[in-house]
């Protein structure tokens, strides 16, 4: 799978939208725990029990947390963060418009 990133690898773009990446300064040995523990915590939401739903959304939230993808962002320029928000609506739009019209 081809994934499109932002020129300053911040951002994956899926379906025009921008989705903050995982901090690329997390050890492989941190990265490989959180990617665990989040697919375990995505394996339980979609297991439809009721009492484990909210215990598991919350710890989706934290594995997102501590990769990076959500909350303070990982990078340290003062760059605001444009998670969630349509690339042609940020600064990344005259790149963005470029790249998908190759």
């Amino acid at each position: 799978m081809n994934v499109l990133r932002t020129p300053d690898g911040r951002y994956i773009v899926v379906r025009g939208r921008l989705w903050r990446t995982t901090n690329p300064n997390l050890s492989s040995a941190d990265r490989e725990r959180f990617v665990h523990d989040l697919m375990n915590a995505r394996r339980r939401v979609r297991s439809k029990a009721p009492e484990e739903d909210a215990r598991a959304r919350r710890d989706v939230d934290a594995a997102k947390r501590a990769l990076g993808e959500r909350g303070p962002v990982w990078w340290a320029d003062g760059a605001p963060d444009y998670n969630r928000y349509l690339a042609k609506n940020t600064p990344y739009a005259e790149w963005f418009a470029k790249v998908i019209d190759v």
